[in-house]
């Protein structure tokens, strides 16, 4: 009794201290308690407790706001009735919804946002056939190193409304090709999880992240909080790996630098530009590394665009030391190695994965601007024997300048990436989608700066090169940019053309058109198989382009492909080009003259 008088005192004056300067930190309360002391005592007593008020929210809406503090701009979407929650928070926030017209523009675009900025590219679908729509980008993110977010929604899962319609196990269906495929169960659980997805997706290796909000999930309420993001800081490499590194490029003779797809990376391009130019070591890049140096330096050999047997691989096999930056073995090996062969340095933010072509006998590993910093300073001018990789130099750029002014029509390879790199200033950006032309733009297409050629030289599928072409015009709308795909591989996303007329894009498609998957049967015939199978109508690009408000134009003569690309740009607005092209020269020049070269002596 003494002691539940006592509390009353208290909280009177506490209550009347908050009343008179209309504080409301806390809530007080007294709570009944049936405790008693001894046989005597049996009344209750009570006990002063505090409560602290929590702000609760709606799980969408705490998700949307997880997403604004990763600095999400845009979310690509194919909604559905599972979204809807989030699509209504949403609405009310500072993210844009760019609606597509299929989960794969949608998910390419945010793959390619990742790929340009750094920054993971987000994307949202519904469940069941939405959901399995993203598995081709989910896999062309993963293979690429693009950080990509994939949200996609799912009926309840506390309570079933519609038994199993439209289910399937997403999660473990990405698994596979994702670094994270989660379920959310809980609205508490949102913060944890999208910072988590944002760190794994944006880390090195960079790649793709699922998460599965389901639509009861995503309405009920929550009183979490969003977990802020910090700058990410990688370990550098250990004084011991610097060191043997360096005594290797000082004994050899012929060092080559490559440039893979790991080194362009916005923090490590600078740093990697220096290097090349200090040591004065020559460089040759993959497709996916193009344009990180500056391909028109007098130290740039060529681009590995064919695994073996190029020109450039006369350079790469002379050399006794490869140098390899950022390089990883998911795309196409610029070179193979043998046992008693060249000596590879392996300079990137993780250990090399070991295969029966790529076994590197010194690997410098983390932070990749920071180890190439260290090399460099290490290093200075590095004296070596590169005449011949000057003479190989001077063979390629005499070979790739064959028949850039050819007449002929259709167009000849040579003509059309030669006008293409006329019609484009420095940073200019192409974005390719994957046929046998791509050989062709990675082998005599100088890139200026980095990420002004995008091309998929990992997962190399087919209608991803209008969808990336139309972010980097949201992304960049005073630069010139153009989508370079084959007939086949537009019409698996063409519809996003509507899509790129809506958002007010200005972009020219230029279509390769050969009425045939090209490169299949390329290759078909190269294995001495007969022509079958391989062949298809095309709709009129000019008419199906006028269709969606876009403009449309047909080439009839080689000459006016360039006045075409000009006319085109400088109109603005979204234009398709229907470019007749002649995959003869694939052959000849490809096969046969590789074929015959002898390299130089």
């Amino acid at each position: 009794m003494i002691f539940a008088a006592f509390a009353n005192i208290c909280c009177g004056i506490v209550r009347r201290f908050n009343e008179q300067r209309n504080f409301k930190p806390f809530s007080m309360s007294y709570t009944t308690h049936g405790a008693s002391f001894g046989a005597g005592l049996q009344n209750n007593f009570k006990v002063l407790t505090m409560t602290t008020e929590k702000q609760t929210v709606k799980a969408s809406d705490l998700l949307v706001r997880a997403l604004e503090a990763e600095g999400v701009s845009y979310i690509f979407a194919v909604p559905g009735e599972e979204n809807l929650d989030l699509l209504e928070s949403l609405r009310k926030s500072s993210i844009k919804l760019i609606l597509t017209r299929h989960e794969q523009g949608a998910a390419f675009m945010a793959a390619t946002y990742g790929r340009l900025t750094g920054k993971a590219g987000v994307c949202m679908a519904t469940l069941g056939p939405g959901a399995t729509n993203f598995a081709t980008p989910a896999a062309y993110a993963h293979l690429g190193a693009f950080p990509l977010i994939m949200i996609t929604g799912q009926k309840p899962i506390k309570k079933s409304k519609q038994g199993q319609f439209q289910i399937i196990d997403v999660v473990n269906l990405f698994d596979p090709i994702c670094k994270m495929a989660k379920q959310i169960v809980h609205g508490n659980t949102i913060p944890s999880l999208v910072r988590e997805a944002f760190r794994l997706s944006e880390e090195e290796r960079p790649g793709a992240v699922l998460l599965e909000l389901p639509e009861d999930i995503a309405a009920e309420e929550t009183t979490a909080q969003v977990f802020e993001p910090h700058p990410r800081h990688y370990a550098v490499a250990s004084d011991a790996a610097i060191a043997e590194a360096v005594t290797l490029i000082k004994a050899a003779k012929r060092p080559l630098v490559l440039v893979g797809a790991g080194a362009n990376r916005q923090h490590a391009r600078a740093e990697l530009c220096d290097f090349v130019h200090s040591t004065g070591i020559p460089f040759f890049n993959t497709q996916m590394g193009k344009g990180v140096v500056d391909e028109r330096s007098e130290l740039f050999i060529g681009t590995a665009a064919l695994s073996d047997g190029d020109y450039l691989h006369c350079a790469i096999d002379r050399a006794d030391l490869v140098i390899n930056i950022g390089h990883d073995v998911v795309e196409k090996p610029p070179f193979f190695m043998e046992e008693g062969g060249k000596k590879v340095i392996h300079v990137n933010y993780r250990a090399a994965k070991v295969d029966q072509v790529y076994f590197p006998q010194v690997e410098v590993i983390g932070d990749l601007a920071a180890s190439i910093a260290r090399l460099k300073d290490a290093l200075g001018k590095v004296e070596g024997d590169y005449d011949y990789f000057q003479k190989v130099k001077q063979g390629i750029d005499a070979h790739v300048a064959e028949l850039e002014n050819d007449i002929r029509f259709p167009v000849l390879p040579q003509r059309l990436v030669a006008d293409t790199r006329k019609a484009l200033g420095d940073q200019d950006i192409i974005a390719l989608d994957n046929g046998i032309y791509k050989i062709w733009y990675a082998r005599n297409y100088k890139a200026h700066h980095p990420n002004t050629v995008l091309l998929d030289n990992a997962l190399a599928t087919m209608g991803a090169g209008l969808p990336s072409a139309m972010l980097a015009a949201m992304l960049h709308p005073d630069r010139r940019v153009m989508a370079i795909c084959g007939d086949g591989g537009f019409m698996m996303n063409s519809q996003e053309i509507e899509t790129a007329v809506r958002l007010g894009l200005n972009l020219v498609v230029t279509i390769l058109n050969d009425s045939a998957y090209g490169m299949i049967r390329w290759k078909q015939g190269q294995a001495g198989f007969g022509d079958y199978g391989l062949e298809f109508n095309n709709p009129d690009f000019v008419q199906y382009a006028n269709s969606y408000g876009a403009t449309g134009h047909r080439l009839e003569k080689t000459e006016d492909l360039l006045p075409t690309f000009e006319k085109a740009f400088q109109a603005g607005g979204v234009h398709i080009i229907d470019v007749p092209v002649d995959y003869s020269e694939n052959k000849r020049v490809l096969i046969d003259e590789l074929q015959e070269k002898v390299c130089l002596i």
